[in-house]
């Protein structure tokens, strides 16, 4: 396999959305930025592209027709891909989000999602990839693990995995209302956005996001 970018133009960023609508506007973005916006409508189109050519970065739709962004993950085998993957959704899907980094996604971000947001952390993907600082999905610690209680830790384990609430108070054994302090307390001291940045925390591992 041959991975070619012509050294004169501009490195590509693959956007693979069915909405053209995020294409339009990444594409715009992205030119700006000083890179050039190369578009795929669904999984097969990209996976055609991504045998030959070697993007800066790649920004992959988790649901799509015909191919499912965590399909196509599993077809490109994305932890050996020359080129970080950015995973998009509209779903919050914990469980999803967990799947496709640990199958060699190395960010994910919500949609509708802020455009200066998306070329930022594309941007951090870029500069981490090119200086090799990217070993993969997990590592043995995160940042502010230290921070947690162990009741903490183990409500965190359980969040990752995509358990409720109600789950959680069945399977440890407290109430929802002290799951919901606990869960709260973690979100803290992690300084996690939100479910999808809290498990990206946990699985990039070290980082401070």
């Amino acid at each position: 396999m041959t991975f070619m970018q012509a050294p004169l133009q501009r490195p590509k960023i693959f956007i693979v959305d069915d909405d053209p609508s995020v294409h339009d506007v990444l594409s715009h973005a992205i030119w700006f930025d000083g890179y050039e916006a190369v578009s795929f409508s669904d999984g097969n189109a990209f996976l055609a592209a991504a045998n030959t050519h070697k993007p800066a970065c790649v920004l992959l739709d988790i649901s799509m027709p015909r191919r499912s962004g965590l399909e196509v993950l599993q077809e490109l085998n994305a932890k050996t891909y020359p080129a970080p993957i950015m995973m998009l959704s509209a779903r919050k899907d914990v469980p999803s989000i967990v799947t496709a980094l640990k199958a060699g996604a190395k960010d994910f971000i919500e949609k509708p999602f802020d455009v200066c947001t998306v070329l930022e952390r594309v941007q951090d993907l870029i500069n981490l990839d090119t200086e090799g600082e990217i070993d993969g999905p997990t590592r043995p610690a995160f940042f502010g693990e230290d921070r947690l209680t162990r009741r903490e830790r183990e409500v965190l384990m359980h969040i990752i995995k995509g358990s409720s609430n109600k789950e959680m108070s069945r399977l440890l054994g407290i109430s929802i209302r002290t799951i919901e302090v606990h869960r709260a307390h973690v979100m803290q001291k992690l300084r996690a956005k939100n479910a999808a940045h809290l498990v990206n925390i946990v699985l990039a591992g070290g980082k401070d996001s």
